[in-house]
Protein backbone atom coordinates (compact mmCIF):
# COMPACT_ATOMS: atom_id res chain seq x y z
CA UNK A 1 0.00 0.00 0.00
CA UNK A 2 1.60 3.32 -1.03
CA UNK A 3 1.91 6.27 1.66
CA UNK A 4 1.43 9.58 0.75
CA UNK A 5 3.07 13.18 1.64
CA UNK A 6 2.59 16.42 0.88
CA UNK A 7 5.62 19.10 0.46
CA UNK A 8 3.96 21.86 2.12
CA UNK A 9 6.98 24.30 0.94
CA UNK A 10 4.49 23.32 -2.43
CA UNK A 11 1.26 22.55 -2.15
CA UNK A 12 -1.55 24.19 -0.90
CA UNK A 13 0.64 27.73 -1.03
CA UNK A 14 -2.53 29.61 -1.55
CA UNK A 15 -3.16 29.07 1.70
CA UNK A 16 -1.98 30.30 5.10
CA UNK A 17 1.07 28.11 6.59
CA UNK A 18 -0.99 27.42 8.84
CA UNK A 19 -4.02 25.77 7.26
CA UNK A 20 -1.90 23.91 4.77
CA UNK A 21 -1.78 20.71 7.50
CA UNK A 22 -5.06 20.50 7.84
CA UNK A 23 -5.84 21.26 3.91
CA UNK A 24 -3.44 18.10 3.43
CA UNK A 25 -5.45 15.93 5.54
CA UNK A 26 -8.71 16.54 3.82
CA UNK A 27 -7.25 15.81 0.35
CA UNK A 28 -5.97 12.54 1.87
CA UNK A 29 -2.43 12.64 2.54
CA UNK A 30 -0.92 10.71 5.48
CA UNK A 31 2.11 12.57 6.07
CA UNK A 32 3.57 16.19 5.36
CA UNK A 33 7.32 17.38 4.36
CA UNK A 34 8.71 21.02 5.73
CA UNK A 35 11.63 21.21 3.66
CA UNK A 36 12.57 24.62 6.13
CA UNK A 37 10.43 24.04 9.18
CA UNK A 38 12.79 26.27 11.11
CA UNK A 39 10.45 29.44 10.53
CA UNK A 40 7.79 28.24 13.33
CA UNK A 41 8.93 26.75 16.95
CA UNK A 42 9.02 22.95 17.23
CA UNK A 43 6.33 23.18 19.64
CA UNK A 44 4.23 24.85 16.82
CA UNK A 45 4.80 22.22 14.41
CA UNK A 46 4.21 19.43 16.50
CA UNK A 47 0.75 21.04 17.71
CA UNK A 48 -0.12 21.03 13.93
CA UNK A 49 0.95 17.42 13.62
CA UNK A 50 -1.04 16.14 16.31
CA UNK A 51 -4.28 17.94 15.26
CA UNK A 52 -3.98 16.81 11.83
CA UNK A 53 -2.80 13.05 12.67
CA UNK A 54 0.17 13.77 10.17
CA UNK A 55 3.69 11.98 10.56
CA UNK A 56 6.51 14.32 9.62
CA UNK A 57 8.24 12.30 7.00
CA UNK A 58 11.06 14.66 5.55
CA UNK A 59 12.85 18.24 7.02
CA UNK A 60 16.00 19.72 5.77
CA UNK A 61 19.21 20.49 7.03
CA UNK A 62 20.49 22.31 7.92
CA UNK A 63 18.76 25.40 9.06
CA UNK A 64 18.81 28.26 6.82
CA UNK A 65 22.24 30.60 7.84
CA UNK A 66 20.46 34.07 8.52
CA UNK A 67 23.43 35.88 7.85
CA UNK A 68 24.14 34.57 4.02
CA UNK A 69 26.32 32.31 3.00
CA UNK A 70 25.53 28.57 1.65
CA UNK A 71 22.21 27.09 2.35
CA UNK A 72 23.89 23.66 3.06
CA UNK A 73 27.78 22.41 3.41
CA UNK A 74 27.82 18.73 3.69
CA UNK A 75 30.22 18.19 0.73
CA UNK A 76 32.01 21.49 2.00
CA UNK A 77 35.96 20.71 2.99
CA UNK A 78 35.99 23.77 5.27
CA UNK A 79 32.53 23.34 6.60
CA UNK A 80 33.16 20.07 8.79
CA UNK A 81 32.55 22.12 12.22
CA UNK A 82 30.00 23.47 11.13
CA UNK A 83 27.92 20.70 9.68
CA UNK A 84 28.46 18.87 13.14
CA UNK A 85 27.48 21.99 15.19
CA UNK A 86 24.01 22.25 12.78
CA UNK A 87 23.10 18.81 12.81
CA UNK A 88 23.41 18.84 16.14
CA UNK A 89 20.76 21.33 15.99
CA UNK A 90 18.85 20.14 13.75
CA UNK A 91 18.32 16.92 15.80
CA UNK A 92 17.03 19.02 18.70
CA UNK A 93 14.36 20.15 16.28
CA UNK A 94 14.27 16.40 15.36
CA UNK A 95 13.21 14.63 18.71
CA UNK A 96 10.11 16.77 18.57
CA UNK A 97 8.74 16.21 15.23
CA UNK A 98 10.41 12.98 14.88
CA UNK A 99 10.95 13.14 10.73
CA UNK A 100 10.85 9.56 9.16
CA UNK A 101 14.10 10.97 7.11
CA UNK A 102 16.23 14.24 7.37
CA UNK A 103 17.56 15.36 4.09
CA UNK A 104 21.50 16.58 4.62
CA UNK A 105 21.78 18.94 1.68
CA UNK A 106 25.40 18.87 0.04
CA UNK A 107 26.56 22.74 -1.25
CA UNK A 108 28.35 23.92 -3.96
CA UNK A 109 31.56 21.98 -4.12
CA UNK A 110 33.18 19.82 -6.66
CA UNK A 111 35.97 17.30 -6.74
CA UNK A 112 37.84 14.70 -4.77
CA UNK A 113 38.10 16.99 -1.33
CA UNK A 114 34.44 17.51 -1.50
CA UNK A 115 33.85 13.67 -2.19
CA UNK A 116 35.54 12.76 1.07
CA UNK A 117 34.44 15.53 2.98
CA UNK A 118 30.71 14.65 2.54
CA UNK A 119 31.59 10.87 3.13
CA UNK A 120 33.21 11.87 6.35
CA UNK A 121 29.92 14.25 7.50
CA UNK A 122 27.44 11.07 6.91
CA UNK A 123 29.26 8.70 8.59
CA UNK A 124 29.71 11.01 11.53
CA UNK A 125 25.85 11.83 11.15
CA UNK A 126 24.93 8.58 10.94
CA UNK A 127 27.05 7.61 14.01
CA UNK A 128 26.01 10.53 16.06
CA UNK A 129 22.43 9.60 15.51
CA UNK A 130 21.84 6.25 14.59
CA UNK A 131 18.36 5.45 15.15
CA UNK A 132 17.54 8.51 12.91
CA UNK A 133 17.21 7.92 9.14
CA UNK A 134 19.50 10.77 7.21
CA UNK A 135 18.97 10.87 2.83
CA UNK A 136 20.70 12.84 0.58
CA UNK A 137 19.34 13.90 -2.61
CA UNK A 138 21.30 14.47 -6.32
CA UNK A 139 19.79 17.86 -7.77
CA UNK A 140 20.23 18.69 -11.68
CA UNK A 141 22.15 21.52 -12.47
CA UNK A 142 19.93 23.45 -14.17
CA UNK A 143 17.91 23.78 -11.33
CA UNK A 144 20.81 23.86 -8.50
CA UNK A 145 23.79 24.99 -10.46
CA UNK A 146 27.03 24.09 -8.63
CA UNK A 147 25.31 21.49 -6.50
CA UNK A 148 27.87 18.36 -5.23
CA UNK A 149 25.40 15.33 -5.77
CA UNK A 150 25.07 15.93 -10.29
CA UNK A 151 23.25 12.54 -10.47
CA UNK A 152 22.67 9.51 -9.12
CA UNK A 153 25.50 7.13 -10.11
CA UNK A 154 27.56 9.78 -7.78
CA UNK A 155 25.21 9.36 -5.21
CA UNK A 156 25.28 6.06 -5.21
CA UNK A 157 29.07 5.77 -4.93
CA UNK A 158 29.01 8.10 -1.96
CA UNK A 159 26.28 5.62 -0.43
CA UNK A 160 28.78 3.01 -1.16
CA UNK A 161 31.94 4.72 0.47
CA UNK A 162 29.67 5.77 3.77
CA UNK A 163 27.93 2.45 3.92
CA UNK A 164 25.78 3.25 7.39
CA UNK A 165 21.57 1.58 6.93
CA UNK A 166 20.97 4.75 8.25
CA UNK A 167 21.95 7.19 5.18
CA UNK A 168 19.95 6.33 2.21
CA UNK A 169 18.76 8.16 -1.03
CA UNK A 170 16.30 10.17 -1.65
CA UNK A 171 14.65 9.61 -5.52
CA UNK A 172 13.23 13.08 -7.27
CA UNK A 173 11.46 11.97 -10.48
CA UNK A 174 12.11 14.95 -12.20
CA UNK A 175 15.82 15.50 -10.84
CA UNK A 176 16.35 11.39 -12.06
CA UNK A 177 14.54 12.57 -15.49
CA UNK A 178 16.91 15.48 -16.01
CA UNK A 179 20.06 14.05 -14.75
CA UNK A 180 19.27 10.42 -15.95
CA UNK A 181 17.70 10.81 -19.29
CA UNK A 182 14.54 8.46 -17.90
CA UNK A 183 13.35 8.28 -14.74
CA UNK A 184 11.98 5.04 -15.32
CA UNK A 185 15.46 3.57 -15.69
CA UNK A 186 17.25 5.34 -13.30
CA UNK A 187 14.27 4.13 -10.61
CA UNK A 188 14.99 0.59 -11.67
CA UNK A 189 19.26 1.10 -11.55
CA UNK A 190 19.16 3.33 -8.25
CA UNK A 191 15.71 1.71 -6.12
CA UNK A 192 17.87 -0.90 -4.34
CA UNK A 193 19.19 2.17 -2.12
CA UNK A 194 16.36 4.51 -2.16
CA UNK A 195 14.81 5.53 1.45
CA UNK A 196 12.48 7.94 0.11
CA UNK A 197 10.54 9.37 -2.98
CA UNK A 198 9.54 13.06 -4.40
CA UNK A 199 7.37 12.94 -7.37
CA UNK A 200 7.11 15.67 -9.95
CA UNK A 201 6.77 15.94 -13.47
CA UNK A 202 9.68 17.42 -15.79
CA UNK A 203 10.33 19.81 -17.15
CA UNK A 204 8.33 22.45 -15.08
CA UNK A 205 7.94 20.34 -11.82
CA UNK A 206 4.24 20.23 -12.34
CA UNK A 207 1.59 17.03 -11.00
CA UNK A 208 2.91 13.92 -11.82
CA UNK A 209 0.40 13.72 -14.70
CA UNK A 210 0.22 13.80 -18.58
CA UNK A 211 1.87 16.49 -20.40
CA UNK A 212 5.64 16.14 -19.45
CA UNK A 213 8.70 14.21 -20.28
CA UNK A 214 7.91 11.22 -17.48
CA UNK A 215 5.76 8.02 -18.04
CA UNK A 216 3.98 7.99 -14.54
CA UNK A 217 1.68 4.58 -14.92
CA UNK A 218 5.24 3.31 -16.07
CA UNK A 219 6.87 4.78 -13.04
CA UNK A 220 3.95 4.41 -10.57
CA UNK A 221 4.49 0.39 -11.69
CA UNK A 222 8.30 0.29 -11.05
CA UNK A 223 7.51 1.46 -7.54
CA UNK A 224 5.52 -1.44 -7.39
CA UNK A 225 6.79 -3.68 -8.60
CA UNK A 226 10.28 -3.14 -6.90
CA UNK A 227 8.15 -3.43 -3.62
CA UNK A 228 8.96 0.07 -2.32
CA UNK A 229 6.55 0.46 0.66
CA UNK A 230 8.14 3.92 1.59
CA UNK A 231 6.45 7.24 1.30
CA UNK A 232 5.73 8.97 -1.86
CA UNK A 233 5.77 12.90 -1.56
CA UNK A 234 4.23 15.41 -3.39
CA UNK A 235 6.96 18.02 -4.30
CA UNK A 236 5.46 19.68 -7.52
CA UNK A 237 4.17 23.33 -8.14
CA UNK A 238 0.31 22.87 -9.34
CA UNK A 239 -0.09 24.42 -13.02
CA UNK A 240 -3.19 26.54 -11.14
CA UNK A 241 -4.16 25.16 -7.39
CA UNK A 242 -3.20 22.24 -5.38
CA UNK A 243 -6.67 21.00 -5.19
CA UNK A 244 -7.50 20.77 -8.87
CA UNK A 245 -4.48 18.78 -9.55
CA UNK A 246 -4.80 16.42 -6.81
CA UNK A 247 -6.68 13.71 -9.85
CA UNK A 248 -3.44 11.92 -9.75
CA UNK A 249 -3.10 10.97 -5.92
CA UNK A 250 -7.05 9.42 -6.29
CA UNK A 251 -5.90 7.41 -8.84
CA UNK A 252 -2.53 6.15 -7.74
CA UNK A 253 -4.22 5.54 -4.21
CA UNK A 254 -6.84 2.82 -5.91
CA UNK A 255 -4.15 0.95 -7.63
CA UNK A 256 -2.64 0.34 -4.15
Amino acid sequence: MMKFAANLDFLFAELPFAERFAAAAEAGFAGVEVNDPYHLSAQDLRHHLVRTGHKMVVMDAPPPNYTGGMPGFAALPEGRARFQSDVRRVLRYASILKPAHIHLTCGAASGDAAHDALVDNLKWAADFAPNQSFVIAPKAPAEVPGYFLTDFPLADRVLAAVDRANVGLQYDSAHARQTGGDAVAVWAEHASRVAHVRVAQSPDRSEPADGGDIDFAALRTAFHDSGYDGWIAAAYVPRTTTKAGLEWLSRWAAAG
